[in-house]
């Protein structure tokens, strides 16, 4: 289930006051907890309802009301989205957060609403699948799609060259023999150890990757499309409709660099990746 876990405001948030360096720290440790475990899907501090506005609806009339409102045990000063097992399982996580305030606050958890509780309302499910394409529609909106090119044995000449030519800048550079997974046995031809198994560099506004590949058997100048999606539904979903009429290279699975990575063909002969970023890892 969904929850929302809002920060109920108090006096010292709505003056502006900001938060004490050593609880600036015990919120980030325990955010980062929340994300190891796969908890928490976002989160935000609000700032005071004097820097905010209400907009009053009264039939077609729209009125607006500059902040502050007075009534502080009514104001949220933050909140997060959680998906939890059940509201006692958010509870449990609630009393494990430090005190968010400089005085005495309190956190309220509400879950929300899912089209399954308005199902006698929608008797066909023609509300239900519009929701999906909406959400689906605002999960893509925040996907990342960058080349990938394959250079099979010559990835290290081929930056040296974009270094020169375009003037590119080369960042993160990493070989087999440093993979926190090796390959398995036989899978790379003798002397690909210290070849590049993967590579950014930057050209312009654009950031691309590269590697060798496995072997020379992968063609110069080859490439994939890397598509990057917010969560694991995305990336089956979207792999399953990418792979409909075209070809499965690698099912999606867990790596060391994404929770969630696997390799398709459309049926255009489209090369794709599909992951989910590594939040645990975030420079994967």
């Amino acid at each position: 289930m969904r929850v929302m876990v809002m920060v109920k405001a108090t006096k010292s948030s709505e003056t502006g006051e900001l938060p004490k360096t050593e609880l600036m720290a015990e919120m980030g440790r325990f955010n980062e907890e929340l994300v190891e475990a796969g908890i928490m899907r976002s989160g935000d501090g609000l700032k005071p309802s004097s820097q905010g506005v209400r907009v009053r609806f009264s039939g077609k009339d729209r009125s607006v009301t500059d902040g502050p409102f007075a009534e502080t045990k009514e104001l949220i000063a933050g909140y997060w989205v959680w998906e939890v097992d059940s509201m006692q399982h958010a509870i449990d996580w609630v009393k494990r957060c430090p005190n968010p305030m400089l005085e005495d606050s309190d956190i309220e958890i509400r879950p929300f609403y899912e089209m399954s509780d308005f199902a006698e309302l929608d008797p066909s499910g023609d509300l239900s699948e519009n929701e999906d394409v909406l959400r689906d529609a605002i999960s893509m909106q925040s996907a990342d799609v960058r080349p990938y090119l394959f250079f099979g044995g010559r990835c290290e000449e081929a930056l040296e060259f974009y270094k020169k030519a375009l003037n590119a800048k080369v960042g993160m550079v990493m070989r087999h023999s440093e993979s926190p997974e090796p390959a398995p046995e036989g899978m790379l031809p003798e002397g690909f150890e210290n070849k590049i198994m993967h590579a950014e560099f930057t050209v312009g506004k654009i950031t691309l990757m590269a590697s060798d590949g496995c072997g020379e058997s992968v063609d110069a100048g080859s490439f994939r499309l890397a598509l990057t999606v917010p969560t694991e539904s995305d990336a089956q979903r979207v792999f399953a409709s990418l792979a409909d009429g075209g070809e499965s290279v690698m099912p999606l699975e867990k790596t060391f660099w994404s929770p969630c990575f696997g390799m398709v063909t459309d049926k255009f002969s489209v090369g794709w990746m599909v992951m989910v970023p590594d939040h645990k890892n975030p420079d994967h």
